[in-house]
């Protein structure tokens, strides 16, 4: 009997080629790891059985309809926002995705934006690459205290959770907003959302994206907030609209901000890039070599449950 056809769209660890190997005939991305066009993705799913994705790769209605076989995806990401659930469903696809492995790692990165952005790491880096640092001065390059300030969470999920649990050690007084109150969640207080921005000096965005949660944070939320305050996004492009977060830092409306992802990422919003204000890295929240890895396991494991008529470790539709 032949073996079920994969499709892995980008390079993944060899271990993780080698548990799949000998129960899928592969095709992969291993040698040039360059994204797929939608034509390209189209082309390469018509004869496939199942799929390994990752977070930019765009799931859509004309996506599923290119792949008559398909019986899974395995995301080897947390969102899923790129994937039309509701379409998979219809056509008895499954889909999972890779939760609880980046938990820790990607709250950890929250906390590096975080520090860098209210000690102005980036900047003070540069300041001394380009040779400007000429001596000491009391007031060269302050920033602002995080020890005894207070932390904003938008989001109060498993990174929200363990973002908060870091905010003790910091001796940092903790608010935050869902849609509705977290039960398990004593170390915070949760308020309203408005009164989150007014009374934070970081917020930080851990919110899933969803066509609720698009610009949840605007020029009215921005407005709200501390002058001296900073926003670090970890969540996903588009829960921010970045045009009038350009606007806010230009104008000094917030103090600073740290972006992992923006709208329309890897293209981002040229009005940040000339600010000295702002900490920009390219999506990495969940990039280290070992999460990177459990997630990319994960997604194998998904396939090799479904494939072997096992139940689905973390099925989503």
């Amino acid at each position: 009997m032949p073996l079920p056809k994969l499709l892995i769209t980008r390079r993944v660890y060899d271990s993780v080629l080698d548990s799949l190997s000998g129960v899928f005939d592969i095709q992969h991305n291993q040698e040039k790891d360059e994204p797929l066009t939608k034509p390209d993705l189209m082309q390469k799913l018509a004869d496939k059985d199942y799929l390994l994705s990752t977070v930019v790769d765009r799931i859509d209605e004309e996506v599923l309809a290119a792949a008559p076989g398909l019986k899974c995806i395995a995301s080897g990401a947390v969102g899923t926002n790129n994937i039309d659930l509701k379409a998979c469903t219809d056509r008895g696809i499954a889909v999972t995705n890779t939760p609880d492995v980046l938990t820790e790692t990607t709250a950890d990165f929250a906390w590096a934006l975080l520090m860098a952005t209210a000690r102005r790491l980036t900047e003070a880096e540069q300041y001394l690459r380009q040779g400007q640092w000429k001596g000491w001065s009391f007031d060269q390059l302050t920033g602002v205290d995080v020890y005894g300030s207070t932390l904003g969470i938008l989001g109060m999920g498993r990174i929200g959770s363990a973002i908060s649990r870091r905010a003790q050690g910091f001796g940092m007084t903790v608010l935050y907003h869902n849609r509705r109150p977290a039960a398990d969640e004593a170390s915070a207080r949760y308020v309203e959302k408005d009164v989150l921005f007014k009374e934070s000096d970081f917020v930080v965005l851990v919110v899933p994206y969803s066509p609720q949660t698009h610009h949840i944070v605007a020029a009215k939320e921005l407005a709200l907030m501390k002058k001296s305050a900073c926003l670090v996004n970890i969540a996903r492009g588009g829960v921010v609209d970045d045009k009038a977060l350009v606007q806010a830092l230009q104008s000094g409306t917030i103090r600073a901000a740290g972006l992992d992802v923006f709208e329309g990422e890897p293209a981002l919003d040229p009005g940040f890039l000339p600010l000295s204000n702002v900490v920009l890295t390219p999506h990495i929240a969940s990039s280290t070599r070992a999460t990177r890895g459990a997630m990319m396991q994960l997604a194998a494991d998904n396939l090799l449950a479904h494939a072997q008529g096992r139940a689905l470790l973390t099925q989503v539709a």
